[in-house]
């Protein structure tokens, strides 16, 4: 006899999931892990990507995850099928940057994953509105058992008519996101192709377009040609990769732009749940009242 489908889910490849029971140990790659968690769904597990460390999780990427009751498998190509059904997950949440490919995995041990346990990749990549794949990560939490996050979603909803009034005004405040790279050089976002990023531009944020040239995501300058922005608000990529804020302290470009501007923590591989974005949109809009107190 065959077993009876109770719960499906179709995932951003169009590969529809089944199984006979609702999945309830859930792998997920960390950036998924941390949404589902904010859903009320929560994880067993999480693993990262090549650009995290092996032995704890970016910090900046975890969001209100529980540490203590989620376990860490690793990051990156290294991991193998093994160590990542040690828990005996029933489901795996991965996240892909567009075509489809798991993200953060190996492409070889994605594949012998799948033949053990269902997958479901969401897709967070640039062709995606920041409302779009909140709303997959929401369909497929519900999909698990969570509840509408009500309030949750009225929390958006008013953030976000803050920050379109605030950003209003005649006299925007510039700006600027970037990656530090060193003390050399800084990678700055170019904002259309950064969800998070596009969701301010629409709602009106005078965020700095970096000038035509090589890298699709980022323009890679020196920090004297990032000062000269003069930015009044700085996003500044806080994940593990970027150089520390801290280890800048002694570079005299770095120290100008803190003179002049507020500088917010930012994750370029945000929490797609509404309490993140809320958050986000929220100190953003801070930044933007007291940047408009000092003109």
């Amino acid at each position: 006899m065959r077993e009876q489908t109770v719960w499906q889910f179709s995932d951003d490849r169009g590969q529809l999931s089944t199984a006979g029971r609702r999945p309830t140990r859930v792998l997920a790659y960390v950036q998924a892990g941390a949404t589902l968690w904010d859903h009320g769904i929560r994880p067993s597990a999480i693993f990262g990507s090549d650009h995290d460390d092996q032995a704890v999780p970016d910090a900046a990427k975890t969001g209100s995850l529980s540490l203590t009751e989620v376990g860490y498998l690793g990051a990156g190509s290294t991991l193998d099928v093994d160590t990542l059904l040690s828990g005996e997950p029933d489901l795996v949440v991965a996240v892909s940057y567009g075509g489809g490919h798991v993200y953060g995995l190996a492409p070889e041990t994605a594949k012998h994953l799948e033949e053990h346990v269902p997958v479901v990749v969401i897709d967070v990549g640039q062709a995606r509105t920041l409302a779009e794949i909140g709303d997959r990560f929401a369909q497929l939490a519900r999909s698990l058992g969570a509840e509408e996050a009500t309030t949750a979603t009225q929390d958006l909803e008013a953030a976000r008519d803050r920050l379109r009034m605030l950003a209003a005004g005649p006299d925007r405040p510039r700006v600027v996101a970037l990656s530090p790279a060193g003390q050399d050089r800084t990678h700055l976002a170019r904002p259309r192709m950064w969800p998070e990023l596009r969701v301010l531009a629409e709602f009106g944020v005078d965020l700095v377009e970096p000038v035509e040239g090589p890298g699709a995501n980022w323009s890679t300058v020196g920090w004297a040609d990032a000062a000269a922005l003069r930015p009044a608000i700085v996003l500044a990529d806080i994940r593990a990769n970027a150089t520390p804020l801290d280890e800048l302290r002694t570079n005299e470009e770095w120290s100008a732009i803190e003179r002049v501007a507020r500088v917010l923590p930012w994750n370029p591989e945000p929490v797609c749940s509404p309490q993140a974005h809320a958050r986000f949109l929220v100190l953003v809009a801070d930044a933007l009242e007291a940047a408009a107190r000092r003109l």
